[in-house]
């Protein structure tokens, strides 16, 4: 247990300074390409554009973290504030404060959304903008203060001697070794966090001083991915070295090193050769003199060779560095491939890959199997899901609505995916379960889908549907008589099970927080709470529309005793995973006496305008009659 959650503590750490920065991206490059064409050295030098350059990485780049920050933490104001603090350490100091931003931008909105927290109900009305601004530049002002007394000056220290360090290990032929640890963790979690939360602002500060940096090239050399992807192209077996050309290309010349992850991880000891590689490449760059004036990112060649100094010797080392890498963790990799069992399941590598991450991965879904047609004659589709109790009867209510106003006489159910019927025409689930449920019905058409509550694939699929569909009117009949035989359940959503204006500072606190609603009304047993973890581990019960669904898995259904719900209404949001949840529905259900209602709550929470009104709304009463109503 202890590890685990040292784990998530690492991964939320990373995901979080990553998250500051990978929304400006677009602000860094930016900077990178005005530094490469008009600085002395470089393409077209310009003595006026060159002035460009040192505003915009000392003042833009560190306050567009520092609001992103803040922003991360207490949305608008906590952006507000977190800039303000951030200025503190940027005139405190003569070196980009990227990392002073990162500290500052987090705390500015930790401070302001404490205090908001604080005066919640205390205000009278009339006053309130008054107090929001002046807490705001207030607070703001304390912290810019402080930060340009206390924390502007350690940064400054820290950061200096971080390009000692770094200094003193170039000039005695250790950088290379920086691959032991790199190359692992941005395959395991870090890599955004290794890139842009620690050497991007070394590097910057190298760059001020020397025109060039190396530590710019340590995490975005393509060569030992490249290298890997090479290897699975000759030695590689069935769909891994089928797609491994794909993946090269889009690594390489796109700069998305996540797309060879799952290579690495069908087979664990290619890290060594990704490993060797790195060190091979590290050892080029050091011995030619390799660099990059600014920041390269994405982390592809063409990003690589913009940033590369505008002299023949630094592209050389630069391109020298990446092809060395590339040949050996090419070398390695085939031997590994060549001499061991490979294990050809790409989807579950890209799911582990996810896992390991503790967010969704924007290549995963490149490694999906591809589907053909929609079959003809569909008379049956399922949606799937673990437990089959909560997300998957929430889409197949949604879908059931749509099929019905097509005039479509299809069978749509749901289930879970241990019980997918093998005569299932279409399975729809969520992204990170369509390898399971490949595996149970390999004959269906699937579907993955990351929001249950409006995915447009449920469009595009009645689109298809309208053209060739065929449905016995027995087969009609009983699956309306099926849906008609459900209990009544009006006394499920029960006022006193409906909480408004709470506050979360985790999502596993929000689900244990459901959990015990439903222990207390004699729903479920206890036990079914720690269920209710592990399902939300297992795929995130986030719906969409800042929805969340928490409920157990399928070992957990004999811990429920009777049907019932928790609606939990949470206006600031709690991360589920990256994603903001507002409205938390706790769900137990038993012998499918839940469906009708969860029917209800999907099609009223596919409705944006009926979510804002549920966030909003003053009593349980209101809540709950906005859900009645639908």
């Amino acid at each position: 247990m202890a590890q685990s959650n040292i784990k998530v503590a690492v991964q939320k750490f990373g995901n979080f300074l990553s998250s500051m920065v990978m929304p400006n991206i677009g602000a860094f490059i930016a900077w990178g390409l005005i530094t490469a064409l008009f600085i002395p050295t470089g393409f077209f030098p310009n003595e006026s554009l060159t002035k460009l350059v040192d505003p915009m990485v000392k003042y833009l780049l560190p306050l567009l973290i520092g609001y992103t920050g803040g922003k991360l933490v207490h949305d608008q104001r906590g952006g507000v504030v977190g800039a303000i603090a951030t200025m503190g350490v940027i005139v405190g100091s003569d070196i980009p404060m990227f990392l002073g931003a990162m500290i500052m931008g987090p705390l500015g909105g930790y401070i302001i959304k404490k205090f908001d927290q604080f005066i919640e109900g205390k205000v009278k009305t009339g006053f309130e903008m008054l107090i929001n601004n002046f807490s705001a530049g207030i607070l703001g002002g304390i912290l810019a203060i402080l930060a340009f007394l206390g924390v502007s000056p350690a940064v400054d220290g820290f950061t200096g001697a971080l390009v000692v360090g770094v200094d003193w290990m170039v000039a005695h032929g250790l950088l290379p070794l920086t691959s032991i640890l790199i190359e692992p963790a941005k395959i395991l979690f870090l890599n955004n966090a290794i890139n842009h939360g620690i050497l991007s602002p070394i590097g910057a500060e190298q760059i001020r001083t020397n025109g060039q940096s190396i530590l710019l090239l340590l995490e975005t050399n393509p060569g030992p991915g490249l290298g890997i992807l090479l290897a699975y192209c000759f030695f590689g077996k069935g769909t891994a070295k089928q797609s491994a050309p794909g993946a090269a290309i889009i690594h390489f010349i796109g700069g998305i090193h996540e797309i060879y992850f799952p290579y690495v991880l069908m087979r664990p000891l290619l890290i060594i050769a990704a490993i060797l590689g790195g060190m091979s490449g590290v050892f080029t760059f050091v011995l030619l003199g390799g660099g990059l004036q600014a920041v390269a990112s994405p982390g592809s060649i063409l990003a690589i060779l913009a940033a590369t100094p505008g002299n023949a010797g630094s592209y050389v080392a630069n391109i020298s560095g990446v092809l060395v890498a590339a040949v050996v963790s090419f070398i390695v990799g085939s031997l590994i491939l060549k001499t061991g069992k490979q294990t050809e399941d790409l989807d579950e590598a890209a799911r582990k890959m996810q896992e390991m991450k503790g967010k969704k991965s924007s290549v995963a879904g490149s490694f999906t199997k591809q589907q053909g047609e929609v079959p003809a004659s569909v008379q049956k589709i399922v949606f799937a899901c673990d437990a089959g109790m909560g997300s998957s009867a929430m889409g197949a209510s949604l879908l059931r609505k749509k099929v019905k106003q097509a005039d479509l006489n299809i069978s749509v159910t749901n289930t879970a995916i241990s019980n997918i019927p093998s005569d299932a025409q279409i399975v729809i689930t969520q992204e990170e379960l369509t390898p399971r449920a490949q595996n149970k019905v390999p004959d269906a058409y699937h579907i993955s889908v990351d929001n249950f509550l409006s995915s447009p694939e449920y469009d595009k699929l009645i689109d298809q549907l309208k053209n060739d569909h065929t449905t016995s009117k027995a087969e009609e009949e009983k699956r309306v008589s099926a849906e008609n035989n459900t209990d009544s359940n009006d006394g499920l959503l029960k006022e006193e099970n409906v909480f408004l204006n709470q506050h979360f500072s985790s999502k596993e606190e929000a689900i244990r927080f459901a959990g015990s609603v439903l222990v207390k009304g004699g729903y479920v047993e206890e036990s079914y709470v720690e269920a209710m973890i592990d399902r939300d581990n297992m795929t995130s019960t986030y719906m969409g529309n800042d929805v969340a669904i928490p409920h157990g898995t399928e070992e957990a259904k004999k811990n429920v005793l009777r049907s019932g719900f928790t609606v939990i209404q949470v206006p600031e949001g709690v991360d589920f995973d990256g994603e903001k949840v507002r409205l938390i529905f706790g769900i137990a259900g038993k012998d499918g006496t839940h469906l009708e209602i969860l029917s209800g709550i999907a099609i009223t929470c596919s409705d944006m305008d009926n979510i804002e009104k549920m966030v909003h709304a003053k009593s349980a009463k209101e809540l709950m009659a906005i859900i009645q109503s639908n």
